[in-house]
């Protein structure tokens, strides 16, 4: 079977398909490289809380390690986790037409390989993690728990998108256990709100396989919402504004933050009104462009960590 005949179906004409060489390109795509924009929404918190912690102690000196850190932290456990997905899903992927066409089903990489391809990736993040104290080092770890159940979620609850929330918001809790070695009620206030922005996106990434998802038997916010959607998605995007808000009072943050946090607000708006959830390929763009929303945020954290520093 050529290559080309076994390119995940909704990642074509990515890196990893054209430039990457022959024998990498299965365990790239299982790592999900071809599609680097779960990779870059675990990023987010990650940096917002970095930035944040960054402003609260007025202290940037720091910030440039911790951001290119998190970078490659969030790469590399992104690929674990997509890769533990893709072993615990391997069944149910082969009878879904967006993931059938992913290595494990398509028969590119067994069983074997992948656990060992997940054990190099995680070696990386813990390699990561232990450039930290002994608390983010142990906040860090705990969060392989989340990661490890989330794939089994869809199979018993409607509402696996939460249990992704907590898993891919880990990060809003790390700026402040790295720089204070604690987490406090700015770090749990940005958490909650991060939570809350990612059960709204990944319920629009759902609609991808809606129809699939009711023929198999798998459970998702986006089926439990349906011709709701719109409605929830405002519930949980106004609350993912209002609880960084609540962060950014405890943080005392400046005006730079809050515009940072209204441009963010208003890019959340837009989606809502952009999307339709009968058109796949509109849920994805819109899916997508949360990356534009996150960097939004950590811009406006940037600046305000910036300007309390000076």
């Amino acid at each position: 079977m050529s290559d080309s005949a076994v390119r995940v179906a909704d990642a074509t004409g990515n890196w990893v398909d054209t430039l990457a060489p022959v024998w990498s390109r299965p365990y790239l795509r299982l790592a999900r490289y071809d599609r680097p924009i779960g990779s870059w929404l675990l990023l987010m918190p990650c940096w917002w809380s970095a930035a944040l912690a960054a402003g609260m102690s007025r202290n940037l000196a720091m910030l440039p390690a911790w951001i290119g850190l998190y970078f490659i932290g969030a790469f590399a456990m992104r690929g674990a986790g997509c890769t533990w997905n893709d072993i615990t899903d391997r069944d149910l992927d082969a009878k879904v037409e967006r993931t059938r066409s992913r290595p494990i089903p398509a028969g590119q990489v067994g069983v074997k390989q992948a656990l060992a391809f997940l054990v190099a990736q995680a070696l990386i993040g813990l390699a990561v993690l232990l450039q930290f104290n002994r608390f983010a080092i142990a906040t860090g770890i705990a969060s392989l728990l989340i990661v490890a159940i989330y794939p089994f979620m869809k199979r018993i609850t409607w509402w696996p998108q939460t249990v992704l929330g907590l898993a891919f918001s880990w990060g809003a809790l790390m700026g402040s256990a790295v720089a204070f070695g604690r987490i406090d009620a700015t770090a749990l206030l940005l958490y909650a709100g991060s939570i809350c922005w990612v059960i709204g996106y990944d319920t629009i990434y759902a609609h991808q396989d809606a129809e699939d998802d009711a023929l198999i038997g798998i459970k998702s916010t986006a089926r439990l919402f349906a011709d709701r959607t719109h409605l929830a998605l405002v519930i949980f995007y106004a609350l993912a504004v209002a609880l960084i808000a609540g962060a950014f009072v405890t943080a005392h943050v400046h005006v730079a933050a809050w515009l940072g946090l209204a441009c963010f607000a208003v890019h959340l708006g837009w989606q809502i009104r952009r999307l339709d959830i009968a058109d796949p390929a509109l849920c994805l763009r819109v899916f997508k462009s949360n990356r534009d929303a996150g960097l939004l945020l950590f811009a406006g954290l940037l600046a305000d960590a910036a300007l309390r520093a000076s």
